[in-house]
């Protein structure tokens, strides 16, 4: 029976935050399907991708995606139809060429996107393979380490944490299982202790605790009670990661990052990188994700250049998963690590020449959800298939969160003792 596309189908659907987003189905000519529903950041680097909305203040407050809708079944579909669903590359790149602009912004990525990843998902189904071994091989067995966001800051949160998120990276070499267990219970400890400092336990966008905590040691210090009242050890079992979103506190203009939530105190590059550096001494903390502004080459070389060897500096919206950006970064030797959102460059194709590019240059790899997600669990899969090592899905409650570690667990029974996890922090 035929692997060619015979048509594809699409609508808008809804994300975590309310707002819509753009699902896409493919069908082959023997029957079998795919779809792949598209997610979006709230906290997004000025280089990522075009996501289009609408613009229609009547509709979504302005954020409806019925043009990147209408794209995928007036433009997209012409242009892919009757082409081979195991073809990716070539699929890919007809709808690159169709949109032929920088940044998506004719078709959209949201629209490229959904289909891409609908394709992807079509093939696997068409080769009767779970998607995690259709891309990456029978080899495709190295579960990832979780990077859980168990407090919520910055954007996503209304209360007076500058940085984005505090995380829990159980790294345990065990299991994946063992680790998403350790988070769990950590967690709900967690939520004990806000609720003994008479703190709130509301969730912020990604499922983190949004409490009005004093300040972002003090975030700190309240996880590392959280880890050993659970019966761990800070360092040897559980260690910390933050991801600042700096880009969100930087004042372009004066070129100082602005607390602005808490002490409304202005740090210049050299300050934030001295601050880290001492975290890094003090605390067990491993991964630091967008610590300075997007634009902010020179502070990033500083910042390498000073603490790159004691800790994993990660790229989000420095890199926004552009092999030319990372590119950039792996000649000036800036940073060791890239974040990959699938959506900030908007087709799968490109996303794996991001990994294959940062992988092949000693760049640690960490595959990444949206703070506006749906119950796709295609990055799950992803990061199997691409043995990125590590993976950012939120926190442990919400179940558009959640469904991506219940499909790495599914992974991981599948595999059975041929299921691999190691400390990418070792």
């Amino acid at each position: 029976m035929s692997s060619k596309i015979k048509n594809i189908t699409s609508y808008e659907c809804l994300d975590s935050r309310g707002f819509p987003t753009v699902s896409a189905t493919i069908t082959l000519e023997n029957g079998a399907q795919g779809t792949a529903m598209v997610p979006s950041g709230a906290s997004t680097g000025e280089h990522e991708a075009c996501e289009l909305r609408d613009g229609d203040a009547k509709r979504f407050k302005g954020k409806g995606v019925k043009n990147a809708v209408d794209n995928v079944i007036s433009k997209i579909l012409p242009a892919v139809k009757g082409k081979d669903c195991l073809e990716q590359t070539e699929i890919d790149t007809a709808m690159l060429e169709l949109d032929a602009t920088e940044n998506k912004t004719n078709l959209g990525a949201n629209a490229i996107l959904a289909v891409s990843l609908a394709n992807a998902h079509a093939a696997a189904n068409f080769s009767n393979k779970p998607l995690f071994q259709y891309l990456g091989g029978e080899k495709a067995n190295l579960l990832p380490v979780p990077l859980v966001n168990v407090i919520n800051g910055g954007s996503h949160a209304e209360n007076s944490l500058d940085f984005q998120e505090f995380m829990l990276v159980p790294h345990m070499e065990t299991s994946f299982a063992e680790n998403i267990r350790a988070a769990c219970e950590i967690f709900h400890t967690l939520k004990k202790i806000l609720i003994g400092k008479g703190l709130g336990v509301g969730i912020g966008d990604e499922g983190g605790f949004a409490p009005d905590i004093g300040s972002s040691e003090d975030a700190i210090l309240t996880l590392l009670d959280a880890i050993s009242d659970a019966g761990y050890e800070p360092g040897k079992d559980i260690s910390i990661a933050l991801d600042v979103a700096a880009s969100e506190f930087y004042n372009a203009e004066t070129n100082k990052y602005v607390l602005s939530k808490s002490t409304k105190e202005e740090l210049s590059a050299a300050d934030l990188v001295n601050f880290y550096a001492d975290w890094v001494k003090k605390y067990p903390l491993v991964s630091i994700e967008d610590g300075l502004d997007e634009n902010d080459w020179d502070g990033w070389k500083q910042m390498t250049e000073s603490i790159g060897k004691d800790v994993q500096l990660v790229g989000d919206d420095l890199f926004v998963t552009n092999t030319k950006r990372l590119q950039t970064g792996i000649d000036t030797k800036t940073a060791n690590s890239i974040l990959l959102k699938v959506n900030q460059i908007g087709s799968l194709t490109e996303t794996l020449s991001t990994v294959n590019l940062a992988q092949s240059n000693n760049y640690t790899t960490v595959m990444s959800h949206r703070s506006g997600e749906t119950e796709d669990t295609t990055i799950a899969d992803l990061a199997v298939a691409t043995s990125a090592g590590q993976i950012k899905t939120g926190s442990v409650c919400r179940s558009e969160r959640t469904a991506k570690y219940n499909r790495l667990l599914w992974i991981e029974s599948v595999l059975g003792s041929n299921a691999k996890i190691k400390n990418p922090f070792a």
